[in-house]
């Protein structure tokens, strides 16, 4: 058993800042008792102890306090996806087997008609009743179950349990540190594992979180620059655009800004280089929905000397590379008490691990060091003429041209080599297709070199940001 994270932290430090969003702040205490309000107000509404229930809405601190009183009620929270259609929201709502969804109002359009739901001004204007407050939770009670984003077939709703969270913030504290001074900058969507665990770790570590609704370049590279924040959790297209905002501006990070957390695909060196001389600290993670965030993260002191690894796996985790794949890289395995106890819905039967290993269909290898190298997913594997072309690697030499902002690379059908790249480009200034090809000439095998350059206006992401290279095809 383990304390109630929001009893418990609000004891700890009631007075201690909690939270900010635009001119607003809240402590510790203030957020215990608006989320203790939450619970009896869901509970007079008919929200049972333990119930699934569905959650909807923007990165709001209504929010957190909806989420923090369904936590104080040990309800398993399915976490929805503001950026799904209607027919993917019904297939998790259904999957999860979910009798109501909390959904501000802003969000209602975006359900399907037929769905049960709560408005969170319906909830926060009930009259609450008394209700029992556990102040312990079980290691195994789930929290959360957030959908994989499907890359490969159906998505499958991944528990996330108590011990999970636990395990994940815990070991990322112990590989970077941590002061009563610490800010977590949060601009990752809180339906994401990776915005939601930077609120598991407000409550563990007691630090203050400054939220954003969503990612604003000018207001980011001013709290960076003004030493407002000390963290940051991103993905690469939003350091890039802070990056370029600092650079615009002619300012660096303050001396209080500790460190930049990259997750979600690779950074591309020169980004890492850009990063260097506006003197912030970029530490390349890698983690996954099954495993809670983090799994493995490139220390400080070792973020110049190992360009493009994501580091060392944190303190209670395992990582391998499968021995059945030929040469050095393989399928990364994973092994650890952040890896999920499985899944829910069609897939509830799945057990998510092989002999305790989680097979993540991503592709990687480890250097003599034990050093881990995240190659890309076994599903983007472009096989041309039986040569493997990663498409993560040609976006990478692609995003070190001064003239392109964002690449995607995917395989199209070809008679003669069964597949060939092809790359979705989003320009900073223009240039010739001749200039890409002999650009890529320089820095890639002739095989790898994409076939055909379309220059688009923004390529596909999910609601993480994250690059969708299933549906760049779409764009033909």
């Amino acid at each position: 058993m383990y304390p109630n994270w929001i009893l418990q932290r609000a004891y700890l430090t009631p007075t201690r800042a909690a939270l900010t969003f635009g001119n607003n702040s809240w402590t510790f205490d203030q957020i215990k008792e608006i989320s203790l309000n939450r619970a009896e107000q869901l509970a007079a509404l008919g929200i049972q102890h333990k119930q699934r229930i569905a959650l909807l809405g923007p990165s709001q601190p209504r929010l957190i306090f909806m989420m923090y009183g369904c936590m104080h009620l040990q309800c398993e929270m399915v976490m929805l996806n503001r950026k799904l259609s209607k027919a993917e929201l019904e297939y998790q709502i259904q999957d999860a087997e979910v009798e109501v969804v909390l959904v501000d109002e802003t969000d209602v359009d975006i359900l399907p008609a037929n769905i049960q739901k709560l408005t969170f001004s319906t909830i926060e204007e009930s009259k609450g009743v008394k209700v029992d407050i556990a102040h312990d939770w079980p290691v195994d009670q789930t929290i959360t179950i957030m959908y994989t984003s499907g890359t490969t077939g159906f998505p499958k709703g991944v528990r996330q349990t108590v011990g999970n969270h636990q395990s994940s913030a815990l070991s990322s504290v112990l590989n970077i540190g941590l002061t009563e001074e610490d800010v977590w900058l949060c601009a990752l969507p809180l339906f994401h594992i990776s915005g939601f665990s930077i609120l598991v770790r407000s409550l563990l570590y007691g630090n203050e979180v400054k939220l954003y609704e969503k990612f604003d370049k000018e207001c980011a590279v001013q709290d960076i620059a003004e030493g407002r924040v000390t963290h940051m959790s991103v993905v690469a297209v939003i350091l890039e655009r802070i990056l370029h905002g600092l650079e615009e501006k002619q300012l660096k990070a303050s001396p209080k800004f500790k460190v930049m957390l990259p997750g979600g695909g690779p950074v591309p060196k020169k980004y890492l280089e850009r990063a260097h001389q506006l003197g912030i600290a970029v530490c390349q993670t890698y983690g996954m929905t099954e495993t809670s965030s983090q799994t493995a993260t490139l220390s400080n002191k070792d973020a110049l000397r190992k360009l493009g690894s994501v580091g060392k796996p944190l303190f209670f985790n395992q990582i391998k590379i499968d021995a059945n794949e030929q040469g050095r890289e393989g399928e990364i395995l994973i092994r650890g008490p952040h890896v999920t106890p499985g899944y829910i819905g069609r897939f509830a039967e799945k057990s998510p691990t092989i002999d305790g290993w989680l097979h993540t269909g991503d592709i990687g290898y480890l250097d003599e060091e034990g050093y881990l190298y995240v190659v890309d997913r076994r599903s983007d594997l472009i096989i041309s003429g039986g040569e493997n072309i990663y498409p993560a690697e040609v976006e990478n030499v692609l995003m070190g041209h001064d003239a392109i902002r964002e690449a995607g690379v995917c395989g199209i059908e070809d008679e003669v080599w069964g597949q060939v790249p092809i790359a979705f480009i989003v320009l900073k200034s223009d240039i010739s297709e001749e200039e890409l090809q002999k650009y890529c000439l320089e820095k890639l095998a002739k095989y790898k070199i994409p076939k055909q350059f379309y220059v688009v206006q923004e390529l596909p992401r999910n609601g993480s940001n994250k690059l969708m290279r299933r549906k760049l095809k779409d764009l033909l």
